[in-house]
């Protein structure tokens, strides 16, 4: 019903604007200069005029006044060009070139290289994420945005949460960074969504492949890099507020962010709120340990929830110092999918088909506050950078209370808490000895405390601290050849804290007899671990060509769940068990990457080769803890390999075609699993991806059709309990549109998307909901608005 009211809201804003005269327009591109390639995000601006170039570069001035038509375009990558046109333009049409802006810095005898070129030279493996791409692919979560870059998955959790999966790798082995520090919440949990509101997000760069040695622990398969907003104009104000309605599950959303600026001082502050009902999939019953569950009017029940978030940043910049301090407080609850809770569902009262919008049992409540302070003080050649952050993370998971084993009926739904406090501080020192010779010298600390509660016990409470030092060094042999090498040390201490059942349960002692027990679930063990990881690398630009191999080893730390888990996880329905045993995970990895971009095509292809001595997962058993089976946390070697290639080209100014793939194949090569490959390994897959940018109609400019189509292979090679998943078919329709409703001020931004196109069943073999028979969500009509300020 609310999708339908946005609907015809929209088509009627669409209806009256498309009645009114339509004006002669300016059409241009902006390329740049040297390379002759498309510069998007450049802001073309006049008396009563303004334009944002395209990913293709190109953009549209409306209205103009031919006699005196004077604008800027600017980038700040480029330096700026005025452009005059004249009455007598040939067919509307201009073409703007800009040359790479060099910031001359006579003291230092320094010149400044765009943040592309920085990227070519560093031998890292790593793909920048601009906002539009974030703007014009975005779904449910952050990381569902991210799935169309190569080597990029998830795993889902219902329509609203998922996390990061990079290579076939993912929970505590791919780091999120936001404003330069860690985001730490509960990660290690299957069930567990990443807490960020993606409408803040501006850029995010993506490293694939081992990245210990700036980042430390938990950075063995990737980083995504969340990176801090642009600092806004001088004497500026401005922003946007974001309109979202979806068919599927009736979502409602509103986003409104605003930024400002005077001389020295600047601000941001963003308000978010999602609400969203049961989605719907392409099937009327689940299969779940041979129990067939009905699906009323194929909602997946009690899969609703709600999200409100907000943040706001206070900054400062002048000469050789800039501040910003920033909060933000992410707060969400989300219903499980009733039955995949156990098969206790059967028995319950709860009438789960009643309202689709409501949250029954089982649910989550989790609210994620963060405070974060990013500093850059410039003292000649140096240049140091300081990120504090304070996490609290919030979350409870609430159950039918149940008795199961020796456990009584608990008085409440409280299953169990998780309250986690995290410090961070992280200092570097970026400096130059000459043109040459690049350092970047550094510390990073780190703090945990994680507390617990509820009746159903998982993980102890503990403490984690982590020291890290790190230094990397990068030569440049030519202007063309770069070598980086780089050395870090960690030392971290994991403290569990004992626990006791609250009930008492029935033990066979030596002699025969029995007793009534509180069974002890954790110790208090202290263990601490330390590790060197390293990384060599050389990058080389050819022309139009760039080449890059990368050898790096990096080490990730157990985690308390990984150690010290003795419980039942009515989430997976089995029984998890740790070991005190572990050893720190060691991977040593080396990926190349390939890079050729002309003018009409470009061309990408990035392998890698990855072994892990002591790779940590959760082994199945043959035994079982009443009637459920025991898993228990071991280590194995792991020898992977894959990549990713991707193919883009522009054909007639106006049809853009992008092809890619991604592989990885994985084998443990001892232990229990010997000859598996690793849980949640994704399918071999590719994407295919067609836009054409058709003419502009009356305000409607910019109209842009694109169409995605996913094949994605079957995937036979599983870890039992996994089930095989066959091989799927995808469409997804997006169109794009600015809107001209008012002379002289920027356009409103529209994006109408279809997403499953032909309510194709299939399954995700990386998706939470997978292991349970759940498909992926059915088609999906979508309508969002930006309205700027």
């Amino acid at each position: 019903m609310y999708f339908k009211i946005l609907s015809i809201w929209f088509f009627s804003l669409c209806s009256i604007a498309m009645a009114q005269h339509a004006p002669e327009n300016i059409k241009g591109v902006v390329l740049n200069a040297k390379t002759l390639q498309p510069i998007e995000g450049a802001t073309i601006m006049g008396k009563g005029l303004f334009a944002i170039s395209s990913k293709t570069g190109t953009f549209v001035l409306t209205n103009p006044n031919k006699d005196n038509c004077v604008f800027t375009v600017s980038h700040m990558s480029y330096a700026p060009e005025t452009i005059h046109v004249t009455d007598n333009l040939e067919d509307n049409n201009i073409k703007i070139l800009l040359n790479e802006k060099i910031n001359t810095l006579a003291e230092i005898n320094l010149y400044g290289k765009t943040e592309q070129r920085k990227a070519m030279e560093h031998p890292m493996v790593a793909t920048l994420v601009s906002k539009t791409f974030l703007e014009n692919n975005r779904e449910n979560s952050l990381m569902q945005t991210l799935e169309k870059i190569p080597g990029v998955s998830t795993i889902n959790i219902g329509s609203g949460q998922s996390k990061p999966v990079i290579r076939g790798l993912g929970f505590n082995r791919v780091v999120v960074i936001q404003n330069g520090v860690k985001h730490e919440a509960q990660q290690w949990g299957n069930d567990h969504g990443l807490e960020i509101d993606q409408y803040g997000v501006e850029e995010v760069s993506i490293i694939k492949g081992p990245a210990s040695l700036m980042y430390g622990s938990d950075a063995i398969a990737g980083v995504v890099d969340i990176k801090q907003a642009k600092t806004p104009a001088k004497h500026s104000f401005g922003g946007e507020v974001n309109l979202l309605g979806e068919s599927n599950n009736d979502l409602l959303g509103i986003s409104a962010g605003v930024k400002s600026r005077k001389e020295h001082w600047f601000y941001t502050g963003r308000l978010t709120y999602r609400d969203y009902g049961d989605y719907k999939v392409p099937t009327d019953k689940i299969n779940y340990e041979n129990y067939i569950f009905e699906l009323h009017d194929n909602n997946l029940r009690n899969t609703a929830g709600k999200e409100a978030d907000a943040s706001i940043s206070l900054g400062y910049i002048k000469n050789n110092i800039s501040t910003e301090t920033t909060f933000s407080n992410v707060n969400a609850k989300n219903g499980f999918f009733a039955n995949a809770h156990g098969l206790e569902v059967r028995n319950s009262s709860i009438d789960y088909d009643s309202d689709n919008r409501d949250v029954d049992l089982p649910y989550h409540k989790v609210n994620h506050f963060k405070i974060t302070n990013n500093t850059k003080i410039k003292l000649n050649k140096h240049t140091l950078l300081m990120d504090v952050g304070f996490q609290n993370n919030a979350r409870e998971e609430h159950s039918e209370p149940v008795p199961h084993g020796y456990m009584p009926t608990p008085e409440d739904s409280q299953e169990r808490t998780f309250l986690k406090n995290t410090y961070s501080l992280n200092i570097k020192d970026d400096f130059d000895i000459n043109p040459q010779n690049h350092f970047v010298t550094g510390i990073n600390l780190e703090h945990q405390q994680n507390n617990i509660g509820g009746w159903g016990f998982l993980i102890p409470e503990y403490q984690r601290t982590t020291v890290g030092a790190f230094a990397y060094h990068q030569l440049e042999i030519n202007h063309n050849l770069h070598l980086m090498s780089g050395l870090r040390y960690d030392f971290g201490l994991m403290k569990t804290k004992a626990y006791y059942d609250w009930f008492q349960s029935s033990v066979t002692n030596n002699d025969g007899s029995t007793s009534q027990v509180y069974l002890q679930r954790s110790l208090d063990k202290t263990l601490d671990f330390s590790n060197f990881s390293g990384a060599i690398g050389l990058s080389y630009i050819h022309g139009k060509t760039s080449y890059k191999i990368n050898f790096g080893k990096s080490f990730r730390m157990p985690l308390a769940n990984e150690l010290a888990s003795d419980g039942v996880n009515y989430h997976m329905y089995r029984y998890e068990r740790g070991n005190l045993n572990l050893q720190p995970e060691s991977s040593y990895q080396v990926d190349v990457e390939f890079n050729h971009t002309n003018q009409w095509f470009q061309l990408n292809i990035s392998p890698f080769v990855n072994y892990f001595d002591n790779y940590i997962y959760l082994n199945p058993t043959p035994y079982y803890e009443g009637v459920l089976q025991i898993y228990e946390y071991t280590q194995a070697k792991v020898f992977r390999f894959g990549g990713e290639v991707k193919a883009e080209t522009t054909l007639f100014k106006k049809l853009n075609l992008q092809a890619s793939a991604e592989y990885v194949y994985s084998r443990q090569t001892s232990g229990d699993k010997k000859g598996f490959t690793l849980p949640f390994s994704p399918p071999l897959s590719g994407l295919f991806t067609a836009s054409y940018q058709f003419k502009d109609l009356s305000v409607i400019t910019q109209p842009q059709l694109s169409v995605d189509y996913k094949i994605t292979a079957t995937q036979k090679e599983i870890v039992p309990p996994e089930e095989e998943t066959e091989g799927y078919q995808v469409m997804n329709l997006s169109w794009f549109a600015n809107l001209h409703l008012v002379k002289g001020n920027q356009p409103v931004k529209l994006k109408a998307k279809i997403n499953n196109v032909f309510d194709t069943k299939y399954f995700n073999h990386t998706s939470f909901y997978r292991l349970i028979d759940v498909p992926e969500a059915g088609r999906n009509f979508s309508i969002s608005l930006t309205i700027p300020i």
